[in-house]
């Protein structure tokens, strides 16, 4: 939908809903006049029900309303383009109140159940619009930054693909646009609406994050209460190599990242996952596996192995599978649990490193 269309410019955002955490929301009720148990029947409208206007809240007095609407609009998010993988994977275009926009990616399970409808649903959102990162071989680099997204908005990407889907969402990963702990405090309340139980009620442990690396951001998250799961994009144990990948990280030295994670299985006691790239003749090489190899001695680590997805003007090639397996097969062999990610919607740019607000 066109900018003008929606009467509200990306340079003079205003406030809605979707900006306030729990304990904000509750605030803001009790702000209104109205009591506490207000919170929890206006969040369920919100993040449970999926309400698209305040008039459908039919439990909560006309006054409250009627405030709340001149207060804290609400203006749920459109669907601007949609598409449709062959796997079963759907893209999803989304744009906000103030014409920013975003991609979300749903990703249903291959295995189904006796009718023959998959048995799990993930979702892939996005924290940022944009990102600040300026990885090399990620597309949504390329596009720069423009805002961070608010704890509703991040919510209403998984309620859009429950929807679409007309499946409850299973597992979410913030893997989408942008780095979550650049956006640590609405990333965190997003997280905590899709856990609870007035909202998606999805498990913590079937909730992960993943970062580039941010030390600050480690840090606090080995202090949360839940149980939320921590990925981190490495795609290299060679600082050299990394620095040339991943060049927001290049002040985040290789030694001091792996001091914040062994602080942070100290503090959490959780595993981590790596993400790692295979890029051919770069984080493939007998010496790019000797290191990763040393650099996941003393944590608890499971390793992902992607095969880098096309994206436009990139030197980037994936691995050759046969390379791929036998790095796989020495990681092992070495003790260390190791996956190869089943990459899903590259057909439609919406796999690993691919999303940059595409249209069909």
């Amino acid at each position: 939908m066109a900018l003008f269309k929606r009467g509200i410019s990306i340079l003079s955002r205003m406030n809605t809903i979707f900006d306030y955490s729990a304990p904000q929301i509750e605030q803001l009720v009790t702000s209104l006049g109205q009591p506490k148990f207000r919170t929890k029947q206006l969040i369920q409208w919100l993040y449970k029900h999926g309400a698209r206007s305040y008039d459908e809240m039919n439990n909560l007095p006309k006054n409250f309303r009627e405030s709340l609407a001149q207060q804290a609009p609400l203006i749920p998010p459109v669907i601007v383009d949609a598409q449709v993988s062959a796997d079963g994977t759907r893209k999803f275009l989304l744009e906000f109140a103030d014409g920013a926009q975003v991609e979300t990616v749903g990703i249903p399970s291959r295995d189904t159940n006796a009718k023959g409808q998959p048995r799990r649903l993930t979702v892939c959102f996005s924290t940022q619009v944009g990102c600040p990162m300026r990885c090399s071989f990620c597309a949504t680099g390329r596009e720069g930054f423009t805002r961070n997204l608010t704890p509703g908005e991040m919510v209403w990407q998984v309620l859009t693909c429950q929807n679409e889907f007309d499946m409850r969402v299973s597992n979410i990963v913030a893997m989408g646009q942008g780095e979550p702990f650049l956006n640590y405090d609405n990333v965190m309340a997003a997280l905590r609406y899709m856990n609870s139980d007035d909202a998606l009620a999805i498990g913590a442990r079937h909730i992960s994050l993943s970062t580039c690396g941010i030390i600050p951001g480690i840090q606090r998250f080995a202090d949360e209460g839940e149980q939320f799961t921590l990925a981190v994009s490495l795609h290299s144990a060679q600082q050299d190599a990394r620095d040339d990948l991943m060049p927001g990280c290049r002040n985040t030295p290789l030694d001091q990242l792996k001091g914040a994670l062994r602080d942070y299985q100290r503090k959490s006691g959780r595993r981590i996952t790596f993400e790692y790239l295979m890029i051919d003749g770069i984080t493939d090489t007998v010496k790019a596996l000797d290191a990763l190899i040393s650099y996941c001695k003393g944590l608890k680590i499971h390793v992902n192995l992607l095969k880098i997805n096309h994206i436009d003007e990139s030197p980037y090639e994936p691995t050759i599978p046969k390379r791929l397996d036998a790095f796989r097969r020495a990681l092992e062999d070495a003790g260390i649990e190791t996956t190869i990610r089943d990459s899903r919607g590259a057909d439609i740019d919406g796999a690993c490193g691919q999303l940059k607000n595409s249209r069909k």
